[in-house]
């Protein structure tokens, strides 16, 4: 055989042997949060978990975002590479082209398409069990915590207003970060935060101080026009029973350009990886099939095709 020829032939071997390489491996862009969010955290956790639970085959590259907004714009200039995370009435704005998306609409918007629930942004309305408070009622004329520019925050103001609280809470001007301290000193009553549960500092405040975290009413719940959340008892040291609160859900997203075989191995992943994750950080068990409720809109075909081969159900509208 001429030289030129096997020497091409040779080429030729690895050449195909890199594309059949390339083809193993499959490479994802996450995008996330702010690198100091427990999203952050979450994110690279699914990574690991991704190659662990792969062997090497899936590659998730973590990216840094400034929020649930900027996620959901990034659509419009990404291929099928890209997996994001939102809250999911955030994708029904997108594609209505209303609120913070008003004039800023996009075909590629209605091509955006689910993957699985993550942990969900839960509201803890805290106090220390010897401030007497057992009830919203019992806040009036208490010294709360409720941070300032966070979801949490935001959402806190938002209920002391809805249930006639409006004034007549004493709101400390202290930094959520200092939240723990400040209760253990005596110069707060309580706290609100909205984070993933088990939430890291109110496993602290619970385990140092004494707390109790406030259910909400069926009638209040209501009026939040959020999702509702059960904590389960015992989530927290010293909880003796389930704690009713609210919760705006998070989801993983991909678009219709990403191959139905790549969301089905990371969703067929995800799910195999989750109680090892929850092994590592406990806000992954909080995470089950009843979380799939809090998808609105459609399922990627792929994610699809495994829930019907794991019996998870779907509805209609998730088709």
């Amino acid at each position: 055989m001429p030289k030129t020829i096997f020497a091409g032939l040779a080429a030729l071997g690895v050449l195909i042997s890199s594309l059949a390489s390339a083809t193993a491996e499959t490479r994802v862009t996450y995008k996330s949060a702010k690198t100091t969010s427990s999203y952050y955290q979450m994110a690279v956790q699914i990574a690991e978990a991704m190659k662990a639970g792969s062997d090497g085959d899936i590659i998730v590259t973590v990216e840094e975002s400034q929020g649930s907004v900027q996620n959901v714009m990034e659509v419009r200039a990404r291929g099928g590479d890209y997996v994001f995370t939102t809250p999911p009435a955030l994708v029904g704005l997108a594609q209505a082209g209303k609120a913070m998306f008003e004039g800023k609409g996009d075909p590629k918007f209605n091509d955006i398409r689910a993957l699985f629930p993550i942990p969900s942004l839960t509201m803890h309305f805290v106090v220390r069990d010897d401030s007497g408070i057992t009830d919203f009622a019992g806040l009036e004329g208490k010294k709360i915590l409720i941070g300032k520019g966070s979801f949490g925050a935001k959402e806190g103001a938002k209920y002391l207003e809805l249930f006639g609280l409006d004034g007549k809470v004493d709101l400390a001007d202290v930094e959520l970060s200092n939240a723990v301290p400040a209760l253990k000193n005596g110069q707060i009553d309580g706290f609100v935060t909205a984070g993933s549960y088990p939430a890291p500092n109110v496993i602290e405040a619970a385990a140092s101080v004494g707390v109790t975290v406030l259910s909400l009413s069926d009638d209040q719940i209501a009026m939040t026009k959020r999702t509702e959340l059960v904590i389960p008892a015992e989530t927290y040291a010293g909880q003796d029973g389930a704690i009713k609160t609210t919760s705006l859900p998070v989801v993983a997203y991909t678009t219709t350009a990403m191959s139905d075989d790549t969301a089905y191995a990371l969703t067929k992943t995800y799910w195999e990886q989750k109680a090892s994750m929850g092994e590592g950080a406990a806000w992954w068990n909080g995470v089950d099939q009843g979380l799939m409720s809090n998808i609105k809109g459609q399922i990627h075909p792929g994610a699809a095709r495994y829930y019907d081969e794991a019996g998870i159900p779907l509805t209609d509208a998730q088709r």
